[in-house]
């Protein structure tokens, strides 16, 4: 999981010492530099200060806010009055998860929020749903699969797959076979699918930025992923479909038909 992490050096460094191995951190030293990450890196949770700019203010983060409404944002920062008018004005948008800066910022307290915040992020959701299905494969495939949900443009093939968990990609294919399951090939266009569609709840992003970003070669290749995994153009599902609908149609479309769980309605 990738967190961007805008913030000083000495919360920079709690947050490393404190994140699980399955996290990576990516730094922003601007704002400017923070959105440039989040619209070109698989970013699924950052962590701001609102001091970053040197003077205390709510309006870059704001702006995040706005931008990309699906990506959750926690507040890391030092308690003074000056941040305390901060933190009112960014609650009022809607950011609860506020740790404060050598008050309780302890690595365990830390490690609390990221991983509360983690299992959140559609592809661990998207995990869950998964769980009792892939749990007859080799750990060392799973954890490759997770990293495909979590980093769809990183693992977009069967072989790079197979290569990750060590596996020729024949075995890699009769380990999914074998438990009655859709080809692994399915399995990375369903998460780039669900990626996508997390994305494009985002007005920050468009459908060409999304299609670039997941590293479709054309944005037909994504429409066409989404109209077969979740019914609907990448237009469509941006304009009227749920969070909620949209994982349970990909769960429906991926597991075995005696083990779906059927859709939501919509």
């Amino acid at each position: 999981m990738l967190i961007l992490a805008a913030v000083p050096d000495v919360q920079l460094q709690k947050l490393r010492r404190a994140a699980p191995d399955r996290f990576s951190l990516v730094r922003a030293l601007t704002w400017g530099e923070a959105l440039a990450s989040i619209r070109s890196r698989p970013v699924e949770l950052a962590v701001v200060d609102p001091l970053l700019g040197g003077a205390p203010s709510s309006q870059e983060i704001e702006r995040l806010r706005v931008l990309f409404p699906s990506l959750p944002l926690i507040l890391y920062t030092t308690l003074s009055p000056e941040t305390a008018a901060v933190m009112l004005a960014l609650g009022q948008r809607g950011i609860r998860h506020v740790v404060f800066a050598r008050y309780d910022d302890h690595p365990v307290r830390l490690q609390e929020v990221l991983s509360s915040e983690e299992g959140k992020t559609v592809s661990q959701l998207f995990l869950e749903q998964l769980s009792d299905a892939l749990a007859p494969l080799p750990s060392e495939l799973r954890w490759v699969l997770e990293e495909a949900l979590e980093a769809p443009d990183e693992v977009q093939t069967v072989g790079q797959i197979a290569e990750r968990a060590r596996v020729d990609r024949r075995t890699c294919e009769r380990w999914f076979m074998r438990l009655g399951l859709p080809s692994p090939k399915h399995f990375l266009a369903v998460a780039r699918v669900l990626y996508a569609h997390r994305l494009l709840q985002d007005p920050g992003f468009t459908v060409e930025d999304v299609a670039q970003r997941l590293g479709y070669s054309q944005v037909k290749t994504l429409q066409q992923h989404a109209r077969a995994y979740l019914g609907l153009t990448a237009g469509e599902m941006r304009l009227s479909l749920t969070p909620e609908v949209a994982l349970a149609r990909a769960v429906q479309r991926f597991l075995p038909r005696e083990t779906a769980i059927a859709p939501a309605a919509s």
